[in-house]
C-alpha cells in the first residue's frame, strides 16, 4: 500500500516539475519535499511497515505439513 502511495507522490512531483509550478506555496509543495516524502514511503514499504492484514493466513493453497 505504501508503495502505491509513493508512486502517486512521485508522479505528482514529476508533474509539478514538468509544468514548473509551485501551487501557490513554494515552501510547502516543492519537488524536493515531495521526493523526500516518496522516498520515505518507499523506505517504510521496504522495511515492512504498512503491510496488508492477512487475517492470520500467511500461506496460499494447501496447508503446510499436510500430505
Amino acid at each position: 500500500m505504501l508503495a502505491i502511495i509513493a508512486a502517486i507522490v512521485f508522479g505528482f512531483a514529476l508533474l509539478l516539475d514538468l509544468f514548473d509550478t509551485n501551487l501557490g506555496a513554494p515552501d510547502l509543495f516543492n519537488v524536493h519535499t515531495l521526493l523526500m516524502l516518496g522516498l520515505l514511503l518507499v523506505a517504510l514499504h521496504l522495511a515492512g511497515v504498512g503491510g496488508a492484514a492477512r487475517g492470520g493466513r500467511w500461506y496460499r493453497g494447501r496447508r503446510p505439513g499436510r500430505g
